[in-house]
């Protein structure tokens, strides 16, 4: 079914096709909107990506990942720079990073978005802190930052508001990275978004860090989302994109600093959370670690997920949520800090552009408008 639009006067064509897909009454059809799971493209010419180099990396095995011979890669001709891998998780290994960015990443020092209301040292426990969940809070949690924490007033990083950044998440972007042949990719900073049914991502760009040649890496999980993704303004229509559970989207070049946006999300069909491969305990490969400094502690963590009972909890999260990690690298390769003098006049600039384009939003059409709605 050909969707139809009646453009309102001043209305850019990305907002139109969000609009369309946040919907609800009419529900929007699907018919354009790619699907990797269901091989449906839509009017994108899709193409499949060849890694540069096909290593075998035995730290997927340790990190919830299949074989990396077994993924599928694929590129869009509309957006330069975007990468979809499709799910190339272990059913164990969707478990373990669901679990850690419930009970582990929404911790202190790390910052979530209920901290403007109270502090709570550990957002999961005190979900569960009388016996029995505690929906109301379990729902306010829609962000936490791990690393460099992003100001969401002045959209800038600054060296007195970070904390260490997760061995695990590091480990897992420098082996995906690998793979794409980004061989100097640091993982330094990530937002967690935390979505429910009926919960949207307005149109933004992310453009806050220093370093913006390295890529953005966006991982899925739970339930499935509408993703768009446009160009360097909002006048370029957007594709929209199936983003389902394991789902890997990587941003770089050109795509790197396009709008996108979530409109809605969507019941996923399939839960390849719990699909029966999760009960094959994981064993040290002695793989060579380059972030994990405990390897014992991770495979521990891994395998307790085998236990359904243990799991449950998270279970019932996952079925009506759908969790995404972002991660970014914010300085340069051989910048140590955002103080480095070398490059502390260019991130200066680009401070003083950003508040100048906050007072003057003509200015700059590229502001974040980074607003959960319910």
């Amino acid at each position: 079914m050909e969707r139809t639009f009646i453009k309102p006067e001043n209305e850019n064509s990305f907002m139109q096709v969000f609009k369309y897909y946040k919907c609800n009454k009419p529900k929007p059809s699907l018919d354009n909107v790619l699907s990797l799971e269901n091989k449906i493209f839509g009017k994108n010419q899709i193409g499949l990506y060849s890694a540069p180099t096909l290593i075998e990396d035995l730290r997927t095995e340790l990190l919830g990942l299949t074989n990396v011979k077994e993924w599928k890669a694929y590129t869009l001709l509309r957006h330069p720079g975007l990468i979809l891998i499709k799910n190339p998780f272990t059913s164990l290994g969707q478990r373990y990073w669901i679990r850690k960015c419930l009970e582990q990443y929404s911790k202190k020092p790390n910052k979530t978005n209920i901290d403007t209301e109270m502090v709570l040292n550990d957002w999961w426990k005190e979900c569960f802190k009388s016996g029995h969940c505690n929906s109301k809070l379990q729902n306010k949690l829609r962000w936490t930052t791990l690393g460099y924490h992003h100001n969401w007033d002045t959209k800038v990083y600054t060296e007195d508001n970070k904390s260490l950044f997760p061995e695990d998440l590091a480990e897992l972007c420098d082996c995906i990275s690998k793979y794409l042949g980004y061989q100097n990719f640091r993982a330094e900073a990530a937002i967690v978004n935390y979505y429910h049914i009926g919960s949207t991502l307005s149109a933004h760009t992310d453009h806050s860090e220093v370093n913006l040649e390295a890529p953005l890496f966006s991982f899925s999980f739970g339930q499935s989302a509408i993703f768009l993704i446009g160009g360097p303004d909002k006048n370029f229509e957007p594709s929209a994109i199936m983003l389902n559970s394991g789902d890997v989207a990587v941003m770089s070049k050109e795509a790197r600093l396009s709008y996108h946006a979530v409109p809605k999300i969507v019941s996923a069909l399939s839960q390849p959370w719990s699909n029966g491969e999760s009960d094959k305990e994981i064993c040290d490969n002695m793989a060579n670690l380059k972030y994990i400094t405990d390897r014992q502690q991770l495979i521990l963590d891994m395998n307790r997920n085998i236990d359904n009972k243990e799991w449950n909890l998270f279970k019932n999260y996952i079925q009506e949520s759908r969790i995404n990690m972002n991660v970014r690298q914010v300085l340069h390769e051989h910048q140590k800090s955002l103080l480095d003098v070398k490059f502390f006049k260019s991130y200066f600039n680009c401070f003083l552009f950003i508040l100048n384009s906050i007072s003057n939003p003509s200015i700059l059409t590229k502001n974040i408008s980074f607003v959960f709605q319910s």
